[in-house]
């Protein structure tokens, strides 16, 4: 199979959909890559990295997406992009289509098959592709958080770890999973006071033995949003739906109620966000003020450490990369009803429920289930 690796084109995106060890690895078994010049410069792989490795370096996007059968990217497609895929095509990459009815539409007309990192599962339920972002952006949170909150920046001079004899800052995070765990070891090793919040008693009790009391576990109410997020000095908001629309937890006037000077982190924004106020912006223009809270809402937040992410992410995706070119998608989606989870897209049909449900009417989609939908491949 011809594998093609166009260069991210989102803004301040580095990242890259395979590192020149991940192609060498579709190389020994059979296969050709073709990779974008200058695809990984911005992290340090070169061209002449990759052209060892055993890749072509191809000088426009255009040639990639006209030959390869499959497109292995990090970021969603850009309309552009969109427009270049074709039926039979493999796109397998992070979608995030429930928010995005204008990438839906183009992917449900390009007749591709778009595989989503996101919505791939494992043995345990979990979401193995989106794990290793989830862990770069949930410690990348407390991070941009801290900065934030500098008088400097915006936010209300507030140092999280405070000093002997001031009180550190708080802490709070709406969400215990992999986001929020990282969110929550980021800011405790801060030295922050941290609270975190979750609608599940098992997931609480696991926090509690992790952290061994050190942290606020507490059960998420509506009320309990309400109260801890008006005493914080940096909210993380880390819920996520598979695949589908985040959940908006803080409203407008949870935002009315904050201290000045206070920041939140939508970590959700790639799922259209979990804050009301929410709007994605980027690592050229990250922050907004709304009410006096600063607002850090970038959508490819992983994308500000791109090497670290690159590696961690090919790291995820490379065995189901490799069992979509080994056998081809039909085949390797059959033999794995995790990989088939994450068909999202195919020859125009929408074969993830949660988009349907979420944009369905807006662009008049029906449900396709994932495994009828191959029987056309």
């Amino acid at each position: 199979m011809l594998i093609g690796v166009p260069k991210e084109i989102k803004n301040h995106e580095y990242r890259v959909g395979l590192t020149p060890a991940a192609a060498k690895e579709f190389i020994n078994n059979n296969h050709q890559v073709w990779v974008e010049k200058d695809a990984g410069t911005g992290i340090g792989f070169t061209d002449e990295q990759y052209v060892t490795a055993g890749a072509k370096i191809i000088a426009t996007p255009e040639e990639i997406f006209a030959n390869a059968e499959m497109i292995v990217k990090v970021k969603e497609p850009q309309p552009n992009e969109c427009k270049m895929l074709r039926p039979g095509q493999i796109l397998y990459t992070y979608l995030h289509l429930a928010p995005d009815p204008t990438q839906t539409k183009l992917l449900v007309e390009s007749g591709a098959t778009c595989i989503a990192y996101e919505t791939v599962t494992d043995i345990n339920g979990a979401l193995p592709l989106l794990a290793p972002m989830s862990e770069v952006a949930g410690r990348m949170a407390v991070q941009a958080g801290a900065h934030y909150l500098e008088k400097a920046q915006g936010g209300s001079g507030t140092l999280l770890g405070g000093v002997p004899g001031v009180a550190p800052g708080k802490v709070l995070v709406i969400g215990g999973g992999v986001v929020g765990l990282n969110a929550a070891k980021m800011a405790m090793g801060l030295g922050a006071s941290v609270t975190i919040l979750d609608r599940s008693l098992n997931r609480l009790r696991e926090l509690d033995d992790i952290f061994e009391g050190r942290l606020a576990t507490v059960y998420s109410t509506a009320e309990a949003i309400e109260y801890y997020s008006s005493r914080a000095d940096l909210v993380v908001g880390a819920v996520l739906v598979p695949g589908a629309a985040a959940p908006k937890l803080l409203n407008r006037e949870h935002i009315k109620n904050m201290k000045a000077g206070s920041v939140v982190v939508d970590v959700a924004i790639d799922q259209g966000g979990c804050f009301e106020t929410s709007k994605a912006t980027t690592h050229q223009d990250p922050v907004y003020v709304i009410d006096d809270v600063v607002h850090y809402c970038v959508a490819n937040m992983p994308g500000g450490v791109a090497r670290t992410s690159t590696m961690a992410l090919n790291n995820a995706t490379l065995q189901y990369g490799l069992a979509l070119a080994n056998k081809g998608a039909k085949q390797a989606m059959l033999d794995d009803a995790h990989l088939l989870n994450g068909l999202n897209v195919h020859q125009g049909k929408v074969t993830y429920k949660a988009v349907v449900d979420a944009l369905g009417e807006e662009l008049n989609l029906d449900y396709l289930e994932p495994k009828t939908a191959l029987e056309t491949l």
